[in-house]
């Protein structure tokens, strides 16, 4: 499972099927976790979440593997996910997330249509 950068979230309470998703995976290199934790949590997640225009976006570090961080952000829907992805916005992100890291973390990136989200409030 993951820790969630955001205490207290459970989820919409509600079906929101027809929207998009992306999940961003970063495996570290060396021992610089606490620094990219640090500057996920202050920088690129509240400027891609403000870039994309997401519903929500979250973040955490998988309990089976300590270096690796997956970061996921929700769309309204799939064409918002689209844009997004092929869009300026996300060209600009990953070009300041290649100065600041370089090749130290190595990520992929999946995106998908959302089939069923239940919340329990």
């Amino acid at each position: 499972g993951l820790h969630f950068g955001l205490p207290g979230w459970r989820g919409s309470g509600a079906c929101i099927a027809g929207a998009g998703a992306c999940q961003t995976t970063a495996a570290m290199r060396g021992p610089r976790r606490a620094a990219f934790d640090a500057w996920y949590r202050a920088e690129h997640l509240p400027d891609a979440a403000k870039a994309f225009g997401v519903t929500t976006a979250w973040r955490g570090w998988s309990d089976q593997d300590p270096s690796v961080h997956c970061a996921h952000y929700r769309f309204a829907s799939v064409a918002a996910l689209q844009a997004a992805v092929s869009g300026p916005e996300i060209k600009a992100l990953i070009a300041e997330f290649d100065r600041v890291w370089g090749d130290k973390v190595v990520r992929t990136r999946e995106t998908f249509a959302v089939g069923d989200d239940v919340g329990f409030g």
